[in-house]
């Protein structure tokens, strides 16, 4: 008898029932897309960045609130709107976090965002794509770069108090314990410094910056120090909340003066002046001060990649009707 070949008795119904049962018991993850909700909820973006525009215009501030939202959100379990959670007999909020306690702000412009879109596409945006897209808008809104924000996140169901005051920086951070840190979510010590320059616009409190204007006199521009300790008295508990920009130049315009500002040693928080100390970050800040059109780059595409930092997609986590409670 002859030999009859392989391939002569597969017949292409089995190819497709094998290759059929390959892929379906392959691990599928879902990936984020600039374009997920085209079709879903089409104007949910422009909603988004409309009522952004209007939280800005009457309040300055609120653009480098919602940009830091963002980021307390995406260093804590992943961009997953956990630090929208309230506490509850299930959760235990990252809001009372030490970095985020009465500092963190933004939450009611992300909840009137949330009201409006869900009205118009019930159970479709998420809570986490909602944040991650006001702080681009709010970017913009202040004259800083755009960047174009992937979409498909889903919200968590779990809080990370204890994350929150282990994972986020801290005003008194070394270079190192910063580029460790950011280190540890993917980013690069050059992504580090380009998001740093997201404090070319909002503000700090006197209890953040206190110990540096009084007692870190061979690192700070001296008249500088002087007039920050008009608002900010020398006391613990005296003027804890007075507050300050954290840029002295243009405070309410995102543009590259932070940098400048850190070169002359006139940087408002410890954390921000280690970037120009002599260390390994110092050709970045010069760099950056010379070509706004650098760090605008720069900063959009750290934006990108702080924005991957560990979705919940596909099937994990859920989409919340109220960003501030499970459902």
């Amino acid at each position: 008898m002859g030999l009859i070949s392989w391939n002569a008795c597969i017949s292409p119904a089995f190819i497709f029932v094998a290759v059929f049962l390959i892929l379906t018991n392959m691990p599928c993850e879902a990936q984020l897309s600039p374009t997920f909700y085209d079709y879903t909820c089409p104007t949910a973006l422009s909603t988004i960045r409309k009522t952004v525009r209007t939280a800005v215009s009457r309040e300055r501030r609120m653009a480098a609130s919602l940009i830091r939202l963002h980021f307390h959100d995406c260093f804590v379990q992943g961009c997953d709107a956990s630090i929208l959670l309230d506490d509850s007999s299930s959760i235990q909020s990252e809001k009372n976090a030490p970095n985020n306690l009465n500092s963190v702000r933004g939450y009611e412009v992300i909840d009137n965002i949330k009201s409006k879109v869900e009205s118009m596409c019930p159970g479709v945006v998420s809570c986490a794509d909602i944040v991650a897209v006001a702080a681009r808008d709010s970017s913009v809104a202040v004259s800083g770069p755009t960047w174009e924000v992937k979409l498909g996140r889903r919200d968590s169901t779990t809080s990370g108090l204890s994350q929150a005051a282990t994972n986020l920086p801290g005003f008194t951070d070394s270079l190192n314990k910063l580029i460790t840190l950011f280190g540890s979510k993917g980013l690069t010590a050059r992504d580090m410094v380009a998001l740093s320059g997201s404090h070319t616009i909002g503000q700090a409190r006197c209890l953040t910056f206190r110990d540096r204007i009084y007692t870190n006199g061979t690192d700070i521009d001296a008249g500088f120090a002087a007039i920050r300790r008009r608002r900010c008295p020398v006391q613990n508990g005296n003027g804890d909340a007075n507050l300050a920009p954290l840029e002295l130049v243009t405070p309410n315009s995102f543009d590259n003066n932070y940098f400048k500002n850190l070169i002359q040693k006139k940087g408002l928080l410890q954390s921000d002046q280690v970037l120009f100390s002599g260390g390994s970050t110092d050709a970045i800040v010069n760099e950056y001060s010379k070509s706004p059109k650098t760090f605008r780059s720069d900063f959009a595409s750290a934006m990108v990649k702080m924005g991957d930092i560990e979705p919940l997609t596909g099937s994990a986590g859920v989409i919340r009707k109220f960003c501030n409670v499970i459902n």
